[in-house]
């Protein structure tokens, strides 16, 4: 009885994962073209204590190829308590000829990233709103592409597009690498299958006007995460047809892993505290596949110590995980990374372990983030 159970759980999981490796073929590469930029972009950065990585980020923005008369920049200060503001202040008097507002957050809600976009939304001057954090660098190409691509389609009003690491030659970062290529892959996937439900905040796009029509954040601000994916799921319920993935080299964002254990922890539990709050029916039954898969290992792997599981079929479903997330993850990389590829082997024998305690954990547990604790 429990072989069975233990492969019925690998049968849905390939399903699902077999799925999204379909689904990203689908999703064809964006090229560029050589026209005249038009759409207008206001930048929102909400920040909190980030000293350490703004100069990167406003770096990356003073580079933008993109006339600055086409976007601004609105800054929201999340009560930072180090030098955040002073660094963004001299950025702004060095670089006069782009258009910069700064903000102080105000808090309405349990989840301050939204209510930093939200404080910034009434003030905006242009047409698309963009979010991304403040750890991160974005391509000189960056509004170029997203102009180039919103010009050739009028009807879209919510883009989605990559996020990935830059990180040291070190196997803590590695793992967390292979985490994010894989969410990457799974959000291409979905858009591909098209059951859409996931991207990132670093790198989102809609228009003012279909924010308000969807109603802002209202009705998903109770929960301190998801300014990004229940927002996404909240407009594709609204309007599919308008939400779109840009698959663009010039488009993929970079952001900066954890260094410390326990603060990838809180990290992971803070995104996996968003699915309770999911509204999509398949991304639940995804997110329930994914959790019962690598819990299965790890109960499979103590059933086995008791002598209730064989090895081999311990071993097969692992062998059977391991090939479709390779496939997954191998895409993933192809289009964000470029780069030599290895066999995941270390990581794939941790993630099982990490997953189910994350996944675990964001269903009961609190967390903390930006010397905050978040109530479940």
């Amino acid at each position: 009885m429990i072989e069975i159970v233990f492969f019925l759980i690998v049968g849905i999981y390939v399903i699902f994962i077999g799925q999204l490796i379909l689904g990203f073929r689908k999703v064809k590469t964006f090229e560029k073209t050589n026209v005249t930029p038009k759409t207008t972009f206001s930048i929102i950065v909400p920040f909190r204590n980030e000293a350490k990585n703004l100069p990167q980020l406003l770096a990356s923005i003073a580079n933008l190829n993109y006339p600055s008369a086409l976007f601004e920049l609105i800054m929201v200060d999340d009560f930072s308590k180090d030098t955040s503001e002073r660094i963004y202040i001299n950025w702004r008097l060095q670089n006069g000829e782009i258009q910069t507002t700064l903000l102080e957050n105000l808090r309405l809600s349990n989840s301050p990233k939204k209510d930093a976009i939200a404080r910034a939304v009434p003030i905006i001057k242009h047409d698309w709103i963009i979010t991304t954090d403040a750890d991160c660098t974005v391509n000189e190409d960056w509004l170029l592409a997203l102009d180039n691509y919103i010009q050739q389609h009028q009807s879209v009003e919510m883009l989605v597009g990559a996020v990935i690491y830059k990180t040291k030659n070190n196997w803590f970062h590695h793992f967390q690498q292979l985490d994010l290529l894989s969410l990457q892959g799974t959000t291409i996937g979905s858009f591909g299958i098209g059951k859409p439900f996931m991207c990132n905040g670093a790198n989102f796009a809609y228009t003012k006007k279909f924010f308000l029509e969807l109603g802002g954040f209202a009705g998903i601000n109770k929960r301190a995460s998801g300014d990004d994916v229940l927002l996404l799921q909240k407009a594709v319920r609204h309007n599919a047809s308008k939400v779109q993935y840009v698959k663009n080299d010039s488009l993929i964002v970079k952001t900066k892993p954890e260094n410390d254990l326990s603060q990838l922890f809180m990290q992971r539990v803070r995104w996996a505290s968003k699915a309770t709050g999911y509204n999509s029916a398949y991304a639940k039954a995804l997110s329930v596949a994914v959790l019962l898969m690598n819990l299965s290992l790890v109960v499979g792997f103590g059933l086995w110590i008791e002598g209730k599981l064989g090895i081999w079929n311990l071993i097969i479903g692992f062998a059977i995980k391991y090939v479709v997330d390779y496939i997954l993850l191998l895409q993933s990389n192809s289009y964000l990374r470029k780069g030599k590829f290895l066999f995941p082997l270390a990581s794939s024998l941790v993630y099982p372990v990490f997953c189910s305690l994350v996944g675990i954990y964001s269903l009961f547990g609190n967390f903390t983030w930006k010397d905050r604790t978040f109530k479940k």
